[in-house]
């Protein structure tokens, strides 16, 4: 009997960070996110923000290792990206960026695709990607496309 195939959908994203409280602060005072209530317990050992359908989670590297029953590198060869409907609107999280001392790998230009963007780093390395695509949209509910 053959299984069913999966459903087109993420759950969670995870992310292994060298250090949680730095991590947090990051994604709550730079991008100005808002973490989900947990207990102390769970704050202790892990940040979850809800996205839109999924959630999004921070959590130590050495507990990650350790789930995976053996050595994890941090964050590496992969990107996230973060879309909005202007150049502006990029050019105006950049200078928020600057604000808050945010690694710049890329400042923002037009790209080979016909967008604009640039490239930031988190604390553990994590890459962001900040981007106009003029062939798309962000929509309200903040989807893609």
């Amino acid at each position: 009997m053959a299984s069913s195939p999966l459903d087109q959908r993420l759950s969670i994203i995870t992310i292994a960070v060298h250090d949680l409280d730095e991590s947090r602060r990051f994604y709550n005072e730079a991008f100005g996110w808002t973490p989900d209530e947990a207990s102390e317990e769970e704050a202790a050992n892990i940040a979850f923000y809800s996205m839109n359908g999924f959630k999004f989670a921070l959590f130590p590297l050495a507990k990650f290792a350790e789930e995976h029953d053996g050595e994890v590198s941090a964050p590496g060869g992969f990107t996230l990206a973060y879309n909005v409907n202007t150049e502006t609107e990029v050019d105006d999280l950049f200078a928020r960026f600057a604000e808050h001392d945010v690694t710049i790998v890329k400042a923002p230009e037009k790209v080979f695709w016909g967008g604009y963007s640039g490239y930031i780093a988190g604390p553990s390395g994590e890459q962001w990607e900040i981007a106009y695509n003029p062939f798309t949209t962000v929509n309200p509910d903040g989807t893609f496309g």
